[in-house]
Parts: structure tokens; C-alpha cells; sequence
């Protein structure tokens, strides 16, 4: 997954969980939304929290290379601000 970009579960209540390590070396399970989520000590206690909260759908879960650091405050993957741009309307002659 790229930035800003979120998985449709086809209606189901279940929901993607993200899973990687944070730049401390902990583990870091998070669902998309990033509404739910924890530090781990192992990838299998952050898999199994991860498949608990989603139903036990391992499709649903995505390991994240590099670095994921835990974010609860909104959406796992921040969208970056819209710019805003000048609209000029031209005159009526």
C-alpha cells in the first residue's frame, strides 16, 4: 500500500490491520483507520492481536517494511493536505 491509500473490505465490518516495526525495534499492530492498534514484543503476539481484532481474517493483515511507528490519531496512512490554489473567474464581457 501507498500512502493515502485505504483497502475496501467489501462491506464486511472487518478491517485491515498493518503490522511492521517501529524505530525502537517493537512490533506495531494497527488497523487502517487507526483506531486500534498496540506495541508488541514479537511479530507473533502483533499477528495474533491483529488477526483477533479482525475476525481471524489473515488476508486482512499486511506486514509493513522499514519503519511503522504506532499513530492513533486518525488514519494509519495520512493523506497530505490539500493545497489550495488560486481559481481565477474571468469577467463577463
Amino acid at each position: 500500500m501507498r500512502q493515502g491509500e485505504t483497502f475496501l473490505s467489501g462491506g464486511s465490518d472487518a478491517s485491515l490491520f498493518l503490522i511492521g516495526r517501529n524505530s525502537r525495534g517493537n512490533w506495531v499492530a494497527q488497523d487502517q483507520r487507526g483506531r486500534r492498534g498496540g506495541l508488541f514484543v514479537s511479530r507473533a503476539a502483533a499477528l495474533k492481536y491483529a488477526l483477533f481484532e479482525n475476525g481471524n481474517r489473515p488476508h486482512l493483515v499486511v506486514t509493513i517494511p522499514g519503519t511503522f511507528d504506532l499513530d492513533l490519531g486518525g488514519n494509519a496512512f495520512q493523506a497530505p493536505a490539500p493545497r489550495a490554489e488560486a481559481y481565477v473567474q474571468p469577467l463577463a464581457a
